[in-house]
């Protein structure tokens, strides 16, 4: 069964038309790295858990803060090269990204010294108006921003 993982996209209306919250992954491995490696706040989730559920779950988990209320709009689901399955809602609403806090992660760096260090889920996280989040968002995750905007 493949792995599955959830989450939702923050939009809102800005200045310059629609955007949206995307996260860089923290830790050593793309610390020098922009664009194509940002990332719709997500995680996995277990055939338990329901989507959703988890998608709200893990927008808290990775930036330490509760999602908006309002009304979920399902944007489907994607397979990525890896075979994860990412299934993703759109939610309206703000967030000041000056103020995330994301859960760490552990890991043996540098590799093969076995020293473990502790990384944040994400490092930071912005705003980006669409065409933009293009280019930062790994391509996996792109039609996701199609959907969006078709809305």
């Amino acid at each position: 069964m493949p792995v599955r993982s959830a989450g939702l996209l923050l939009w809102r209306d800005g200045e310059a038309g629609r955007e949206v919250l995307l996260g860089h992954p923290g830790g050593p491995l793309f610390a020098r790295k922009d664009d194509g490696v940002w990332s719709i706040p997500k995680g996995e989730h277990g055939p338990q858990e329901p989507a959703l559920t988890a998608a709200y779950r893990e927008f808290a988990e990775e930036l330490g803060h509760s999602a908006p209320g309002g009304a979920s709009i399902p944007l489907g689901e994607v397979r990525l090269r890896s075979g994860k399955i990412v299934q993703v809602w759109a939610l309206e609403g703000t967030l000041d990204v000056s103020k995330i806090v994301s859960s760490p992660f552990e890991m043996v760096w540098p590799p093969r010294s076995g020293r473990v260090q502790v990384f944040p889920e994400l490092d930071r996280a912005a705003w980006f108006d669409v065409p933009a989040a293009y280019a930062k968002l790994s391509a996996g995750q792109r039609p996701f921003l199609d959907r969006l905007t078709a809305l």
